[in-house]
């Protein structure tokens, strides 16, 4: 049983250590919005990474094999849903700083439950979450016999993806109580939108 919640712990650290397109997206929501939504999108992200690790231990090497060819329009989905999100959120804080104005409270991904849906939707179309967690069961399914010691691999990595992306969105927090001004949050705003528009590119040429 120990043996399974360090293998998933491993593996929560092996995919949400590694910053991309996801942990710029938290770090910016979290310095632009607030602690709380940014929380809530990062339980998002350990929610998906939990269920994919409780798929693929469940599953084995054929959850593997099955998911691994769809890597490729995944690639392409969140990649598009990525370069929505950069021009959204450029957009969004140029119209805002024009009319010196904040984002209202119903604004995309401005509330807690928002956040952590749409987090949910963008970890599970993120081709490297999915690559990884394919990579890592095949390693780690035939020493994972039992189904106690399976759920036990899922919630060390969704604990451990948790730790992580929680620490990213207070570090986002921090940040934003620097950047609180109407000219802070537009140059970040662009900032992470030319940031999450590269890492899209790199996802395509990856």
């Amino acid at each position: 049983m120990i043996a399974a919640i360090v293998a998933g712990a491993v593996a929560g650290w092996a995919v949400a250590i590694p910053i991309g397109a996801i942990g710029t997206l938290l770090i910016s929501l979290s310095s632009r919005v607030s602690l709380r939504v940014g929380a809530a999108a990062a339980l998002g992200v350990a929610t998906t990474d939990g269920a994919y690790a409780l798929l693929a231990t469940l599953g084995g090497a054929a959850v593997a094999a099955a998911i691994v060819p769809a890597a490729p329009v995944l690639r392409w989905v969140a990649v598009v849903i990525l370069i929505v999100i950069a021009a959204r959120t450029a957009w969004t804080a140029t119209r805002h700083f024009r009319e010196k104005t904040v984002p209202p409270p119903g604004a995309p991904l401005s509330t807690p439950l928002r956040a952590y849906a749409s987090f949910v939707g963008l970890t599970a179309v993120n081709p490297t979450t999915v690559l990884t967690f394919a990579a890592l069961v095949i390693g780690h399914s035939a020493a994972l016999a039992s189904v106690a010691e399976q759920v036990a691999f899922a919630l060390a990595a969704f604990v451990a993806s948790a730790a992580w992306q929680l620490l990213l969105a207070g570090g986002g927090a921090v940040a934003g109580r620097f950047l609180g001004t109407p000219s802070g949050r537009l140059a970040s705003a662009y900032v992470s939108s030319v940031v999450i528009v590269a890492l899209a590119a790199k996802t395509v040429l990856g």
